[in-house]
């Protein structure tokens, strides 16, 4: 016997789940996540990107929708462009975005983020999604 009494895969939790070295990290992350404000931090600046992504064209954008930093839009597929292209051309713009579903962009920026790099982040995106308008 392997010391493991698990009749069926995959019941057990995690390899590492609960063990106390990955607790006392997760625990510290959190105090690092708390002390330096970046729950605030994180709050402001999704309230920018998200009011930013809610501008964009109708023609190009159905809805934009997030919380926190984890914000998406949902792009009208065309036969002129997808959501795999707009991404393509954001990164030649020096933005990487994540394609998913075929038609949802995912925009996640780090916690840290400040002010003037999410406005410099939604610059590139506004500019770029409107030239497919």
């Amino acid at each position: 016997s392997s010391g493991i009494n698990a009749e069926y895969g995959g019941e057990h939790g995690s390899t590492f789940g609960g063990n106390p070295l990955g607790c006392k990290i997760a625990m510290t992350a959190m105090d690092v996540l708390e002390n330096e404000g970046l729950y605030e931090n994180a709050q402001k600046m999704g309230e920018i990107l998200l009011g930013e992504l809610r501008k964009l064209p109708k023609d190009v954008v159905d809805v934009a929708r997030g919380r926190g930093l984890f914000c998406g839009v949902e792009i009208k597929e065309t036969e002129s462009f997808n959501a795999w292209e707009v991404c393509l051309k954001l990164r030649d713009a020096g933005l990487l975005a994540k394609p998913t579903h075929g038609h949802i962009i995912r925009f996640t920026p780090p916690v840290v983020i400040n002010e003037a790099e999410m406005n410099q982040c939604t610059e590139i995106i506004c500019s770029t999604i409107t030239s497919f308008h």
